[in-house]
């Protein structure tokens, strides 16, 4: 059978790093694993149109996957593929996994892959595979995770249980990426000469934080530390991997599971090829000796999800499980061994008020991370944050393009808290942090500053006053 998976174009309003999507290149390997032919249009690097690849490839099934800012444009994709071909059209990811429904309701779109996407694509794929469509609402009923269009209407099969031995999958296939057009994990801090890979040695996370949106139950699984490493030694070795970045959304909950993968990594010699978090960890949970092995083993940058300087926040609005003491602790540590680190802060959750912004804005610039990435409150469907907004607040976002939360524009307002306060003070946030003295001469001090000169200051000044 052939098999397209398609990554949609998004446009966003700043720059970001560019590389291969995860879950892509896992679903490829499965099709891969079934004897499937593949193919991998990813519309943020293909120079060739959607619809020139349709018509030459001929694909049987296409898979398309969305977060909430990718979700419209994967709409108009499923459209353009219906009519261009008679393949079936599966959507998949955060938001058609959350309002599955909605998606079915698009022209074009026959199955909605709901939650972790391996075992139900794998076998969405068995069931239709040389089927007449007329024959496919009968083939699927019993397939988990699954919603479909039926003669009856939209049908939502049970949902379908976690994926509980990691191990068991396979590797992602990159080899149907065009891994040469996608810069290195952090372009903006780093420039690596060859390619950058991302890996995901975990899923889920066991918090409720009112903004996060998780598609599947809050179990947190763990992939073996000999399985990780193998996966590893493949990207260095066979790959050619310069630079590796951990995906994980809660990569330290087990604290001697990271201990035996960096034991391992040093072990084997990988810790020559530098490897960076792209999403924070569980501040409360490091502690100096955790941070040195993960240096040792070729860590140089961590992150921290602060999200908030305000204890208040952080224990009745988040429900962080969190305190500001231990995120203290976490930079000081990560410090004490010579990593870098990037804080996470949001600005204007619901409940804030201008004196708790100060204080995150405030703790941002005691803390001194190497970069502080503060974003505004977004209220994505299937979040607490959500209803919250929903009950009590005025949601502002038109469309789901708007949900990028990079942008500049508060997507809702709360009593007592309105739009052009958020607004002010997320770009007070960054000019107070970035123009600093001090950060201006550890800025000038890094010779990316100067590589990439009229990049910095366009988006600098984009941030902190367009």
């Amino acid at each position: 059978m052939r098999v397209l998976l398609v990554a949609p174009r998004v446009q966003l309003p700043i720059d970001t790093r560019s590389s291969p999507p995860l879950g892509l290149a896992y679903l490829a390997a499965i099709s891969e694993r079934r004897g499937d032919e593949v193919r991998v249009y990813d519309g943020n690097v293909e120079r060739e149109s959607l619809e020139a690849v349709v018509e030459a490839f001929r694909p049987h099934v296409v898979g398309i996957s969305a977060n909430t800012i990718q979700v419209q444009s994967a709409w108009r994709d499923a459209a353009l593929v219906r009519a261009r071909s008679d393949a079936a059209v599966v959507l998949g990811g955060p938001h058609p996994s959350i309002l599955p429904g909605e998606s079915l309701q698009q022209h074009g779109v026959d199955f909605v892959v709901r939650g972790e996407g391996e075992e139900t694509w794998a076998e969405l794929c068995a069931a239709i595979e040389g089927a007449p469509r007329e024959s496919w609402p009968d083939r699927v009923r019993a397939i988990a995770g699954l919603s479909y269009r039926a003669p009856e209407g939209p049908c939502h099969n049970p949902e379908r249980a976690p994926i509980q031995d990691l191990d068991r999958l396979p590797f992602p296939a990159y080899r149907y990426f065009r891994i040469e057009r996608y810069t290195n994990l952090q372009p903006t801090l780093d420039a690596r000469k060859g390619p950058s890979y991302p890996i995901l040695t975990s899923r889920g996370c066991p918090y409720q934080c009112s903004y996060c949106c998780q598609i599947g139950p809050r179990r947190w699984r763990a992939r073996s530390p000999e399985n990780v490493v193998a996966e590893w030694r493949w990207l260095v070795r066979e790959l050619g991997a310069r630079e590796i970045g951990v995906l994980d959304d809660s990569f330290n909950i087990d604290r001697e599971r990271v201990l035996r993968i960096c034991e391992l990594l040093v072990k084997e010699g990988l810790n020559r090829v530098p490897w960076i978090m792209i999403n924070g960890m569980r501040a409360n949970l490091v502690d100096e000796e955790l941070l040195r092995r993960m240096r040792e083993a070729g860590c140089i940058r961590t992150a921290f999800g602060v999200e908030s300087g305000n204890q208040r926040i952080l224990d009745e609005v988040i429900g962080k499980h969190l305190t500001l003491e231990q995120v203290r602790a976490a930079f000081r540590a990560a410090r004490a061994v010579g990593m870098e680190t990037i804080g996470f802060f949001i600005i204007g959750l619901p409940g804030e008020t201008e004196e708790t912004i100060e204080d995150t804005i405030r703790f941002a610039c005691e803390l001194d991370p190497l970069v502080a990435n503060f974003s505004m409150a977004m209220p994505f469907p299937g979040t607490r944050m959500h209803a919250t907004v929903m009950e009590k607040g005025r949601l502002l976002v038109k469309d789901y393009d708007d949900y990028a939360f990079f942008e500049g524009r508060a997507a809702f307002e709360m009593p007592g808290l309105p739009r052009e306060l958020v607004e002010r003070k997320w770009k007070e946030a960054y000019r107070r942090f970035y123009f600093r003295p001090r950060r201006i001469l550890r800025q000038l001090g890094r010779w990316s500053t100067y590589r990439d000169l009229p990049r910095v200051v366009r988006v600098a000044w984009r941030t902190a006053f367009g």
